[in-house]
């Protein structure tokens, strides 16, 4: 493993990579944050795609990311986390839906909480999941930052 730091509209993101391939995807301060050696050492090299691509999604020009990933989980955390990377840029879908989805509306609370766990912020796009309601719960990367990447994507969602 090894890990790089960039700068972002909402703070410094740590990129992770394991065997080269992008696992983690982390904001300061975050619940569920691992801690920072379990990162491997930091390097300046090896993380040029996924820089460039979070760029491009923070300058309003890109709505899904090409790099590969892989998110080390459960079987069921890895369903609810590709099912979260279904969500379509600039709309939202509530925990029911994605309950729904992965077809688990009984594990309700467990689809949340997991979604809570998403070790690919952004990537995988757990912002993008709201309560039955609409109102903005639970993410990890804090309230402030879910709305300021749902009202990133809101402009460019309207152009499609």
């Amino acid at each position: 493993m090894k890990h790089t730091i960039i700068d972002s509209p909402i703070g410094d993101i740590t990129l992770v990579a394991t065997d080269g391939v992008l696992s983690g995807v982390c904001l300061d301060g975050q619940l569920h944050r691992p801690e920072s050696p379990a990162f491997g050492p930091r390097v300046g090299s090896g993380f040029e795609e996924i820089t460039e691509q979070l760029g491009e999604y923070f300058a309003g020009d890109r709505c899904d990311f090409t790099v590969r990933t892989r998110a080390v989980g459960t079987d069921f955390q890895r369903r609810v986390w590709q099912a979260v990377a279904t969500i379509p840029y600039g709309q939202t879908w509530t925990y029911g839906q994605l309950a729904g989805t992965i077809r688990r509306p009984d594990r309700l609370r467990a689809v949340a909480a997991t979604n809570g766990r998403n070790p690919l912020v952004i990537v995988v796009p757990c912002h993008r999941v709201v309560g039955s309601d609409g109102s903005f719960t639970g993410y990890a990367g804090g309230l402030v930052r879910k709305r300021f990447l749902l009202d990133l994507e809101r402009p460019m969602a309207r152009l499609f």
